[in-house]
């Protein structure tokens, strides 16, 4: 017998994402979830098989997101480095506030002991990474960048300071978490901007805005 599709397994992951930065880990169960997409808990069992489950269709359906979004926010920028930025800024939209950042921080260490988990969470990293070094290369190509500029070590670089900015930004609280990211993402490519090109605000323009507040 098949199981109800009155909801879109994609619905309810989305609503699961929402509930996990509002509730953490321990908020997170499939009564929850259910309550949030007014179905019964039964129909998650059906659909997910426990918690656990509904935790790996999470992660598989974050990797998918990464995708979707990598493809968006370059067609949607005037630049490579403007789409960088918002790469940067939107990866880290769902944490604006200092406690869901930390909600979903202690998903994060759930990932890293959970085999299965860590796995997804790799593949997503990895996705980024290789998202940002193609951005840096074709900011390098396009001539945002200087010649012999490093772009596999710099897009290490800029993956670090995604995750150190969030980090200081929710202890200090000065700011956004978006307006965090585009400082410091400046303050790193900023050596590595040509002569000609202005430092500040090197990764934004106004089209960044504009879709953020679309």
């Amino acid at each position: 017998m098949g199981r109800p599709r009155g909801v879109d397994d994609v619905v309810i992951l989305r609503a699961a994402a929402r509930v996990m930065g509002r509730e953490g880990p321990a908020g997170l169960t499939l009564a929850a979830v259910a309550r949030e997409v007014g179905l019964v808990p039964g129909t998650l069992v059906q659909r997910f098989g426990s918690k656990h489950g509904l935790l790996l269709a999470l992660a598989d359906q974050t990797t998918a997101d990464t995708g979707e979004l990598i493809e968006r926010v370059r067609r949607t920028r005037d630049s490579a480095l403007a789409a960088l930025s918002a790469l940067v800024v939107e990866t880290m939209a769902e944490m604006a506030t200092p406690e869901s950042f930390a909600r979903h921080l202690a998903f994060l260490c759930l990932d890293l002991t959970d085999p299965e988990l860590y796995e997804r969470a790799l593949a997503v990293h990895r996705a980024r990474t290789r998202a940002v070094e193609d951005l840096l290369t074709e900011a390098a190509g396009a001539g945002e960048l200087r010649t012999g500029t490093d772009v596999a070590a710099l897009a290490r670089t800029v993956q670090a300071i995604t995750a150190g900015a969030g980090l200081t930004w929710a202890l200090d609280r000065d700011g956004t978490l978006g307006e965090r990211l585009r400082q410091e993402l400046d303050a790193v490519l900023s050596p590595h901007l040509p002569a000609s090109r202005t430092p500040s605000r090197p990764a934004t323009n106004q089209s960044d805005h504009r879709n953020e507040e679309s």
